[in-house]
């Protein structure tokens, strides 16, 4: 019995979003100009993500160790922070949320293998992270997969289903454990 046969993979037509040359071009500048790019140069990371396609809302804080795999399929609300090594797989979309915070070496990924596949296809799934959320450190976060608003991910989290808005979720597999509160009280 043949589980996988990767003589038979292909990628599908128009998968990357872009054309080959055009991916190793942002893989270039990527590897130099964003990544040897001082620690406080978050406008000009922000203007090469544009450049490339990005949705990048204002005052961002993308920081130069940040890998993006394809910036045309990813967009980032305003004041959102990104932090150090954190990797947004972008073979699919990727949506961050105003006043998000994925926070160091988080693993956004936004893609799978059809493991029933004999193929092993691709598969592109989005990842959503909403308004307010924060995904702490060094948290995995799963294919097709929304993360609510103002929920908080705690460190060393792996995240394979959706996550409900407002909540404190961690653990591997993530499941949420109580509601986020503020001591910020709202006067509108």
């Amino acid at each position: 019995m043949a589980w996988q046969d990767l003589s038979s993979f292909h990628l599908p037509s128009g998968f990357r979003g872009r054309g080959a040359l055009y991916v190793q071009l942002w893989w270039l500048t990527q590897t130099t100009l964003f990544r040897w790019s001082p620690q406080f140069a978050y406008f000009f990371r922000a203007a090469l993500l544009r450049l490339f396609g990005a949705h990048v809302g204002k005052h961002t804080v993308i920081r130069p160790s940040v890998r993006i795999t394809y910036p045309w399929k990813v967009r980032i609300g305003n004041y959102v922070w990104i932090g150090d090594g954190a990797e947004l797989y972008s073979l699919g979309e990727i949506e961050i949320g105003d006043h998000a915070v994925v926070s160091q070496r988080s693993y956004l990924c936004a893609s799978d293998h059809d493991y029933q596949s004999v193929s092993f296809g691709i598969r592109a799934r989005s990842v959503v992270i909403g308004e307010q959320a924060w995904v702490a450190t060094d948290v995995y976060v799963g294919p097709g997969v929304t993360i609510g608003a103002g929920a908080v991910i705690g460190a060393r989290s792996s995240v394979f289903r959706d996550m409900p808005a407002g909540m404190v979720c961690f653990g591997s597999p993530c499941k949420p454990i109580k509601p986020r509160t503020s001591d910020v009280v709202d006067t509108v």
